[in-house]
């Protein structure tokens, strides 16, 4: 049993006879720090296997470095190899379940708001990260306690601490659920008659979780974020290391005020200098862009000496030119000095232009060796570098003023010579780079609102606020404190932390893992190894970015090769899920090839999605509010791997039609029966027809097997095996939950947006479904929809839409039902008259209506007559094709596929623009698909 015993995580409580024991993977030591000793030397063994540094995504750093970051087996900043261990032996601590039990779950459907504003939350930023309660709902719907969660790309840790959280009480009742004395979760649910009762839910109980990043800085904040620490420790500690380094280095941040009392700088404002392309005076950017008085920036300009109008762009910079003996380089940089001093003297706060006095103190300060190591690692080139290197910051400690740089070298010392206790030390030098965020020189100084760092980039403004580090970290004290105090101290680690690529999880076994929660880098929204760059420099221990699942043009890596990165790494993540288990994705990215990236390399990997929904996080970054691209709402894909029972009779099935209703009958009861918003019931867009056949077909190809089925059998096939309520399909046993909710709650299909063929026939049905309407009555009504046409989509005629895919009413024979019903329901005179009546009949004549599934089957071998016709065109010319009809490219690739014409395929696909290619799922898993089989052949 993994073990530690009170002492180490209940500071409090005094030592009792042989408390301090540790027991460690069946292993028994005298105290903790024995544990630590044998497991690091097991490490350092293995460190010098070159196999082992061989493993996808093994850090860059020196062994020693590597080792003094890590705790094992708990946590190690390189691949942990004790991962299967820690799994055997949680797997042996659940509690047996009744023989009878079978594990099912719907996917959790309900859109998720979690607020930022917690001190957990807020104890260390990082790039992006998921708020701790948002993820406890997706882990209390899909597990039990004592489940073993796995995130492969887990940032802060977020998910371990929610692991951990499921077991709090109070945590659990803030969610808005209730606890019963026995642990049961209980949640609210509606009743037919619209009252609401509690229903059980989960079990109160701690998860286990399995972390990895493949960011040394991000596996070292995850571990401190789950790793308790005794608060009056640390608040000791702190306070004593801060008082000495204040006392060594306070004189760094005076400055005189006008009475000449001494006081003590808050902040200083340094501006860029450039040079007049009139005159070449020197333009200090401060004096001329800053309206003191409207308290702005202004974007044009005079020159102060010349009084030539002046913007930003049309000036050059003034460039200093110095040795830098740290580097033993002359380097040029972008000129900065110093032009506002915020101070404070007697507790009032003051601004003053620098003086005499604080010139003299700077120049003190550059003319003096710093006594303490920093980083000078080189800034390497990548796609949010650029901008720092094109203004000389060309190494890490070119991003700090000298007197910040001094006073972090002096603490970083102070922590790692002065803290004996390592648990203690990592949470303080966690601490401090959390605190190093606003200390650097990318904190920019905003003259009407609240400064700060532009998340997701490396700028350094023209304006930029360089902190007092003592007033940056007491800023940062109560927050970390208060988050270190809700810290939970458990009996035993229920977490394990690892770095490594999630594309090769050596040490995970095959079918180990009963939950996945994972937020994966979203193609090029951010390039973390480059944004962790600083941090990483601290700690001496860097990210290995050839396996970083990002786009990025100076790491090579377009949208294919970020398709083909997360496709490796959703492969692993189903070869170690238990069959019949669920994957959560977060994903925060609007970006249609993303989108479209993400989805793919799900399917290709084995997963099927089953549910998309929001996730709220109630904050944006700069991207997701500035950015088209970018989004304010995350969405969550909820995705299974089907159970290895219906895997094994597909093998055999596959080729029938059989195996087509056996997908859609395991497949639907995958997927949520309802959901709500509000007080309306929401349509399920996963149980249309046209959505289970794609997921149908999409499952055969991936699989390598033909299609047994046409698209008019699939949807005849579907009212004979399956119940239809509103266009849904459900399996007998989920109906009567549909029509339960429907009687508390009226049904809502959200508005179509027609922006080529397939959602303009996706509209026509929602209309026609609806209203029975002649070509008259839709005309006016598809003309204002046309707005949002793709440009590279073939326009169609209204009158060719509803020919292949619709029928009229020619006035003979009987009524058709949907006429008939419309008609009848809307019109007093309609009523109770017989479908052969000469007056319903001229009502109902020339109106178009949805075909049923019966007579659907004409209509669509007409329709794919038309689209093959025209996809023998696409495949004959020589040229490349700008706009075409995207439906007859997929019908083509379909027949093709079919007839395993992969060349056909590619030659068609290199014809359209790649960003169209990259955009359609469809046209993206066919093309995928066929490069594959043409490169196995």
């Amino acid at each position: 049993m993994s073990t530690q015993k009170t002492l180490v995580f209940d500071y409090n409580q005094p030592p009792k006879g042989n408390s301090d024991q540790v027991i460690c993977l069946d292993i028994t030591f005298e105290n903790d720090e024995e544990r630590r000793k044998y497991f690091t030397e097991k490490l350092r063994e293995k460190l010098q296997d070159p196999e082992f540094r061989k493993i996808e995504g093994f850090p860059i750093g020196s062994d020693e470095d590597i080792l003094a970051l890590s705790d094992p087996p708990y946590y190690t900043a390189c691949p942990n190899p004790w991962i299967s261990d820690f799994i055997k032996e949680w797997e042996s601590q659940k509690p047996e379940k009744p023989a009878d039990y079978t594990y099912h779950r719907e996917p959790f459907a309900a859109d998720v708001s979690e607020g930022k504003n917690d001190p957990i939350y807020n104890a260390h930023s990082y790039h992006t990260k998921v708020p701790h309660k948002a993820i406890m709902r997706y882990i209390l719907h899909y597990t039990e306690p004592g489940d073993i969660v796995f995130d492969g790309f887990c940032g802060t840790g977020m998910t371990g601490v929610a692991a951990q959280m499921c077991g709090d009480r109070k945590t659990v009742e803030s969610l808005g659920y209730q606890v019963q004395p026995d642990g049961t979760i209980m949640q609210q649910e509606t009743n037919e008659d619209g009252k609401t009762h509690w229903i059980p839910f989960s079990k109160l109980g701690v998860r286990k979780a399995v972390l990895n990043d493949l960011s040394p800085a991000a596996t070292f904040i995850a571990y401190n974020y789950n790793t308790p620490v005794d608060v009056k420790a640390f608040e000791k500690e702190a306070k004593c290391i801060l008082k000495e380094v204040e006392k060594e280095c306070g004189w760094m941040y005076e400055t005189r005020h006008s009475d000449g009392q001494i006081g003590r700088i808050n902040y200083t404002v340094w501006s860029d200098v450039f040079v007049c392309p009139e005159c070449a005076g020197e333009v200090l950017f401060w004096e001329v862009a800053v309206d003191k008085e409207a308290e702005e920036d202004s974007n044009k300009f005079l020159c102060p000496y010349c009084s030539a109008k002046l913007t930003k762009r049309n000036m050059d910079r003034v460039w200093t030119t110095e040795y830098d003996s740290t580097i033993k380089e002359t380097i040029r940089q972008a000129k900065q000095v110093p032009v506002m001093i915020n101070y404070s003297v007697g507790g009032k706060r003051f601004e003053k232009v620098p003086d005499e006095f604080d010139f003299m103190l700077i120049e003190k300060i550059e003319n003096i060796e710093i006594p303490y190591w920093f980083p000078i690692a080189k800034i390497l080139k990548g796609d949010k570098t650029g901008e720092p290197l094109r203004i000389g910051i060309t190494n890490v400690h070119h991003f700090y003023t000298k007197r910040n740089l001094w006073v972090l070298g002096s603490l970083w010392k102070n922590i790692l010579t002065k803290t004996f206790d390592p648990f203690l030390k990592r949470n303080l030098l966690n601490f401090l780079t959390a605190s190093q965020i606003n200390l650097d020189k990318r904190y920019s100084f905003r003259e009407n609102r609240k400064g700060g760092i532009i998340k997701g980039t490396m700028y350094i403004p023209s304006f930029s606020q360089e902190n007092n580090v003592f007033s940056g970290i007491q800023n940062k004290y109560s927050r970390y404190v208060s988050f270190i105090s809700q810290k939970k101290k458990y009996e035993t680690i229920s977490w394990i932390v690892t770095s490594s690529s999630s594309s090769s999880i050596n040490s995970l076994e095959d079918l180990s893992l009963d939950y996945l929660f994972i937020d994966p880098p979203f193609g090029s929204n951010l390039n973390y190894s480059e944004l962790s760059y600083l941090w990483e420099s601290w700690l001496k221990v860097w990210t290995n970015n050839k396996f970083e699942a990002i786009e990025n043009k100076s790491q090579g890596k377009g949208s294919s090769e970020y398709r083909q990165l997360m496709t490796t790494c959703f492969k692993e993540a189903h070869r170690v899920l238990k069959p019949g288990r669920w994957m959560t994705v977060e994903f925060s990215n609007t970006k249609a090839s993303v989108w479209n990236s993400i989805q793919t390399a799900l399917m290709d990997s084995g997963f099927i999605v089953a549910n998309v929904s929001a996730l709220d996080k109630k904050q944006g970054s700069f991207n997701a509010v500035t950015n088209t691209t970018s989004v304010k709402q995350d969405l969550v894909i909820s995705a299974y791997k089907p159970n290895g029972g219906f895997e094994k009779r597909f093998q055999e099935e596959a080729p029938t039609e059989e195996g087509v209703w056996d997908f859609v009958r395991t497949h639907l009861d995958y997927l949520p029966v309802t959901k709500s918003q509000g007080a309306l019931l929401q349509m399920v867009p996963e149980r249309d027809p046209r959505l289970l056949f794609d997921q149908m077909v999409a499952y055969y190809v991936r699989k390598g097997y033909p299609i047994p089925i046409s698209s008019q059998e699939f949807q005849l096939g579907l009212a004979q095996h399956f119940v239809e309520r509103d266009g849904m399909y459900f399996l007998p046993e989920q109906v009567a939950e549909y029509d339960r909710k429907k009687m508390t709650k009226q049904v809502f299909q959200a508005k179509l947006f027609v922006s080529d063929e397939a959602s303009a026939i996706q509209w026509l049905r929602q209309l026609l479904k609806e209203k029975p309407q002649t070509f008259q009555d839709i005309n006016p009504l598809f003309m204002k929809e046309l707005g949002g046409w793709s440009k590279n989509e073939k326009s169609l005629e209204l009158s060719t839409l509803l020919e292949q895919n619709f029928l009229s009413y020619d006035g003979k024979g009987p009524v058709p039902d949907q006429i008939h019903s419309y008609l009848s329901s809307n019109w007093k005179d309609m009523r109770n008259l017989a479908k052969d009546d000469s007056k319903l009949i001229a009502k109902a004549k020339d109106r178009w209506y949805v075909p049923d599934p019966s007579k659907v089957g004409d209509l669509e071998k007409l329709r794919e007559r038309a689209l093959l016709k025209e996809f023998e065109e696409y495949r004959q010319t020589k040229k490349k094709l700008k706009v075409f009809r995207l439906e007859a490219v997929r019908a083509g690739f379909k027949k093709a596929w079919q007839e395993r014409d992969y060349a056909t395929i590619v030659s068609v696909a290199e014809k359209i623009p790649n960003n169209v290619l990259e955009e359609d799922p469809k046209l993206l898993m066919w093309y995928d698909q066929a490069v594959t089989r043409m490169g196995s052949e």
